[in-house]
């Protein structure tokens, strides 16, 4: 088995969901050599998240943003963590609900995302800062 690791650092973006998918796929030219596998992307942050989702109409990008404003608002008077901002906790909660990894099958080399599947960065800062993520493959 070949396991394979790199880091990509993102730079900064602006709240909301984008697409990463040609970033991730060019840090790690060694899943061209993986047949069947595996590949995690981790992301070392935890005021923004991973998710995979529809990668062609943008505005599936912007709904994401408004139904997580809606479901976790900023400036609620119950939250005790706001040193940063009113952006901080908020950013916190939603980066817990969508997670700080994907998994994502290697198939011949390449990833295999169904025909509408990207990987979102989802910021949820208004200046979160760029972005480290570890992305490790494995395989044979």
């Amino acid at each position: 088995m070949k396991i394979y690791q790199e880091a990509l650092q993102l730079h900064e973006r602006r709240r909301g969901f984008h697409l990463i998918t040609g970033e991730v796929i060019q840090a790690i030219p060694q899943l061209r050599e993986i047949r069947t596998g595996m590949c995690q992307v981790f992301i070392q942050h935890t005021s923004a998240s991973l998710t995979i989702n529809e990668n062609a109409d943008p505005t599936v990008r912007q709904d994401f943003e408004m139904y997580f404003s809606k479901v976790v608002p900023e400036n609620d008077p119950d939250y005790e963590h706001d040193y940063e901002g009113a952006d901080d906790m908020p950013a916190h909660l939603k980066a817990a609900m969508l997670g700080s990894s994907v998994m994502i099958p290697v198939r011949n080399g390449n990833l295999a995302l169904g025909t509408w599947q990207g990987i979102y960065l989802c910021e949820h800062r208004n200046r979160g800062g760029g972005r480290r993520l570890l992305i490790t493959a494995w395989g044979e």
